[in-house]
């Protein structure tokens, strides 16, 4: 580093209240992690915010000395935003504080904050985010990107439920974005991703739920993975908004509710998370036991260990690699693809989700908000290559551009949840936005003309 820049850094350090750290410092290893090992870059600075303030002393330092700018929510963005080589990372991974008021059933949550937090405070009084189903995720990119989650069917996507944020512009102003002020960037900020500013709080709507919900698991083993996957869409296309779910090609867990012989077996999982009584659960899931999965995993369980229950399957530092779309049916053609790639499937860490979409999802209009992606789809489809060793990845990672590239034949376009992009394409981030993107580029022309977060599923001014 020039000396140059070492004395900049020091003023950075007088001019905030958190951490900025460098290379070879104590804690700069935290700052700059994320959650894909397969992503090796090392920013230049990391600047640990406490508050908005910070991080708009560290966006007019970062363009006052020309450095790339990222910025790290929870670090679990699988394309590696978080980090640009020889950059400044702004860390928001102080900013964890969850408040809530039972009363108005509302949530407000630190731009660093992670699923796991921000369930387990809602959790304290019966409530819940619509959101992820991996609780180390961040909760700021998941919003921006859009939020899918258990209960998406009853109450959507994680922006539907956003109230308000607090932005830092990049010109350093601190604004609050709602459906009463800055309406523009509060439309654009629900699905827009990290373009137009650093996010430093979020405020949501929260909903009954829990703290006891019902799990039904049922695996088939891979010989009948044709016939599983027509079951759960047949379930899918008549289940109730009281329960969300997925379809997984998976390979079993050696959990202690699977049968020894069955341990890591592949094969497709239908798993329903069920949130009314037991007995509106067993009824609903009476199809699926009557199918004679290999074996089932039917149970309460605490709605933040739901939330928790995909966590093993995606433990940091693994090396990954995804791919996504949409469908607006799922033909046998499409089942067949899918049930050939978990056949070829290399590593049994990767995993194939088929996301129901619809409900309270496809009741909110296209155009009301900036997600990429058709409100009228019925499936997100996801590959997840996902190996612990970095010798085994170029197999697996082209095992996932083999396995989208079957399916992409059966998709309208090339649109995808930009939460799934590992490659920031511009056609493919474009086509995603459809028609949104050209009122998104110039959104980002008033609040980043220049385009200084760039590091993401980027939109260019107009």
């Amino acid at each position: 580093m020039t000396d140059t820049m070492s004395s900049g850094v020091d003023a950075l350090r007088a001019a905030m209240d958190g951490e900025v750290l460098q290379p070879g410092d104590p804690e700069y290893d935290r700052g700059a992690l994320i959650w894909n090992g397969a992503i090796d870059r090392s920013p230049a600075v990391v600047a640990r915010c406490t508050s908005a303030a910070d991080v708009a002393e560290a966006l007019r330092w970062g363009q006052a000395n020309g450095l790339g700018i990222a910025v790290r929510g929870g670090g679990h963005n699988v394309a590696g935003a978080a980090v640009l080589e020889g950059g400044l990372t702004i860390d928001l991974g102080p900013l964890t504080d969850v408040v809530v008021d039972p009363v108005a059933r509302r949530a407000r949550c630190g731009g660093g904050a992670n699923l796991a937090a921000l369930d387990a405070a809602c959790q304290e009084h019966g409530l819940a985010v619509p959101a992820g189903t991996v609780s180390h995720t961040g909760v700021a990119g998941l919003t921006l990107g859009g939020g899918f989650g258990w209960l998406s069917p009853m109450a959507g996507l994680t922006i539907d439920n956003l109230i308000s944020a607090e932005v830092v512009l990049v010109d350093g102003r601190v604004v609050r974005a709602s459906a009463h002020e800055y309406r523009d960037l509060f439309w654009a900020l629900r699905g827009g991703g990290g373009n137009f500013g650093v996010v430093t709080e979020f405020e949501f709507q929260l909903h009954p739920v829990g703290p006891l919900v019902h799990l039904g698991m049922f695996f088939f083993e891979l010989d009948r993975a044709e016939e599983a996957i027509r079951l759960g869409r047949k379930f899918f296309a008549d289940s109730h908004r009281n329960a969300g779910g997925t379809m997984i090609g998976v390979n079993a867990p050696p959990a202690p509710f699977v049968p020894e012989e069955a341990h890591f077996a592949p094969g497709v999982a239908l798993v329903v998370a069920g949130f009314g009584t037991a007995d509106e659960h067993a009824a609903l899931i009476a199809p699926l036991r009557e199918a004679g999965p290999l074996f089932e995993f039917v149970t309460p369980m605490p709605y933040v260990a739901l939330q928790q229950m995909l966590d093993e399957g995606a433990p940091w530092g693994v090396h990954a690699y995804t791919k996504g779309l949409y469908l607006d049916e799922l033909p046998d053609e499409a089942i067949d693809v899918v049930a050939a790639a978990l056949r070829e499937k290399p590593s049994p860490m990767s995993q194939l989700l088929m996301f129901p979409l619809g409900g309270a999802f496809g009741d909110v209009p296209d155009e009301a908000t900036a997600f990429g992606g058709r409100r009228s789809a019925k499936f997100a489809v996801v590959v997840d290559a996902i190996v612990p060793d970095p010798v085994m990845f170029d197999r697996e990672r082209e095992w996932a551009r083999s396995t989208w590239d079957g399916l992409r034949p059966f998709a309208d376009d090339a649109s995808t949840y930009v939460n799934m992009m590992t490659e920031f394409d511009d056609d493919r981030v474009r086509a995603s936005y459809g028609a949104k993107y050209e009122r998104l580029a110039l959104i980002k022309t008033v609040y980043d003309p220049r385009n200084v977060l760039r590091a993401n599923a980027n939109i260019k001014p107009a």
